[in-house]
């Protein structure tokens, strides 16, 4: 007999996504959870790995704008607020 083609992940996701919430088996929740884990953009073939580009060494020529090292800030100013007068 012919099997049908199984559907790619994005397709089954539609799929399950067109289920109303209060209709979903506990099993489709579960499939929702897994698919849109595997469709994240971190998790897909061929994604960069931005931790490297974060954590890694400024490319030449690109400096911090604010000249303190990462991670540092300038003093940061902070403002009073006014003191409430007693109300009679």
């Amino acid at each position: 007999m012919n099997k049908p083609q199984p559907a790619s992940p994005r397709q089954r996701l539609q799929e399950l996504l067109a289920v109303p919430d209060r209709q979903r088996t506990d099993a489709q929740w579960d499939e929702i959870n897994e698919l849109e884990i595997i469709l994240a953009p971190g998790n897909r073939e061929g994604a960069q790995d931005h931790s490297v580009r974060r954590n890694g060494p400024a490319p030449p020529g690109h400096t911090n704008p604010g000249g303190a090292p990462h991670g540092k800030r300038r003093g940061k100013k902070f403002h009073k607020r006014p003191q409430r007068g007693n109300l009679p």
